[in-house]
């Protein structure tokens, strides 16, 4: 854990550590086979609030490739890990107008704000609904998601556009303990967004197969088109890894073509032809 410390990914293998290390207290690394690992797999992901959700095939292989490593380290031939396959991520996304026309047709307030905020930052539906008042900087112009709230157990700072702050603003007058909650005035945490309003909305706009989640889709998305870097990317939507932004390259294949120019050779710059290479002998 030495090598890893100051890495991004630290605490996440802190806590695959600690899970091993409950599993398998007392055991000796050699006496480990690969069915016993792979049966002492966690199964769910615990959350601080709602039911437990069943884990990814990813977020399996990534607790698999932390034992992985350390058995590697310790013994001369280690259990072969096979990894879990992991599906092809599906990507929906919709342009601005079809979006606009979703939020306009949510007709719970409480919903439509938070859609506009989900759309506008990025945020998970967990993160979204766990702000608290306490958790926005508005002269900062950004929101604290705790470790608690974010899916890589990792706090961070979600900065606020001009959207976002707008709706945000206008709530905090009114919020108590959460800056999104149901129109019923109890004050309570919303767990999940209202599915059936969402889907109406969705049908209005003449929008299928669409869904809450689609909506970071969509933001993270739009970013992308529009010159966002993966690396920044990355950051603002609080991803482990850099793969798991690498599914939105497609998205901007104009990305290459001013990398591509720095490799000209052939052509003429400046009324002068340039030496074509030679291969060395």
């Amino acid at each position: 854990m030495q090598e890893s410390y100051g890495q991004r990914d630290y605490e996440t293998k802190v806590r695959h550590v600690a899970w091993w290390r409950e599993q398998f207290a007392g055991r000796a690394l050699r006496s480990l086979t690969a069915d016993e690992i792979v049966a002492a797999l966690p199964t769910h992901r615990r959350h601080k609030y709602g039911k437990p959700t069943l884990l990814a095939p990813a977020t399996k292989n990534r607790y698999l490739a932390t034992i992985r490593t350390l058995l590697n380290s310790c013994l001369d031939k280690p259990p072969k890990l096979t990894q879990y396959a992991e599906p092809r991520v599906r990507i929906r996304w919709e342009p601005p107008q079809v979006i606009a026309a979703v939020i306009q047709g949510i007709t719970l307030p409480w919903l439509r704000d938070a859609a506009v905020v989900a759309v506008a930052t990025g945020m998970r539906e967990s993160e979204l609904f766990g702000l608290t008042p306490s958790s926005v900087n508005l002269a900062g112009r950004s929101a604290w998601v705790s470790h608690d709230e974010a899916k890589s157990a990792r706090a961070r700072a979600v900065p606020l556009n001009d959207d976002a702050m707008a709706v945000i603003q206008r709530r905090l007058a009114t919020a108590s303990r959460y800056v999104f909650t149901r129109d019923d005035g109890d004050g309570r945490r919303v767990g999940k967004h209202d599915r059936r309003a969402f889907q109406r909305a969705c049908a209005g706009a003449g929008v299928a197969h669409f869904k809450w989640h689609d909506l970071r889709h969509t933001w993270a998305s739009w970013h992308v088109q529009r010159g966002t870097p993966l690396l920044v990317l990355k950051e603002l939507g609080g991803w482990e890894r850099i793969e798991m932004v690498q599914k939105y390259a497609h998205l901007a294949p104009s990305h290459l073509a001013a990398h591509a120019e720095t490799v000209n050779f052939w052509s003429i710059s400046n009324g002068q032809e340039k030496t074509p290479l030679v291969r060395a002998a």
